[in-house]
C-alpha cells in the first residue's frame, strides 16, 4: 500500500492521533471516540496493522491496538504526529 493511500483517510489519521495519545485502547472505544462504527473502525485499524503501522493485542475477545514498536513505520508516523502536535500548541 502507498503512502498516499493509508493518509487519504481523515478515519486513519483520527484513530493514529488517538493511539498516539491514549497508547493503548479497544476497538469500540475507538470508535466511540473517532464518532464511527464498529465495523467501519474495525476496517481502517485492519489496513494499519497490515501496514505494520499498529499492533494488535488479543485478549480473549478483546482487541487492543497500540503502535508496533517495532516498525520503522510506526516510528516515523508517530514522530510526525509528535511534531504536528507540538507545532500546532506553540502557534506556528
Amino acid at each position: 500500500m502507498e503512502l498516499e493511500d493509508v493518509f487519504s483517510s481523515r478515519m486513519r489519521v483520527k484513530i493514529l492521533k488517538l493511539i498516539f495519545k491514549f497508547g493503548q485502547l479497544n476497538v469500540s472505544e475507538i470508535a466511540r471516540r473517532v464518532n464511527s462504527n464498529y465495523s467501519s473502525t474495525a476496517g481502517h485499524l485492519k489496513v494499519l496493522e497490515s501496514e505494520g503501522v499498529l499492533k494488535v493485542y488479543l485478549y480473549g475477545r478483546v482487541r487492543l491496538y497500540s503502535f508496533n514498536s517495532g516498525s520503522q513505520k510506526s516510528k516515523v508516523v508517530q514522530a510526525l504526529i509528535d511534531v504536528w502536535e507540538q507545532s500546532g500548541r506553540s502557534g506556528y
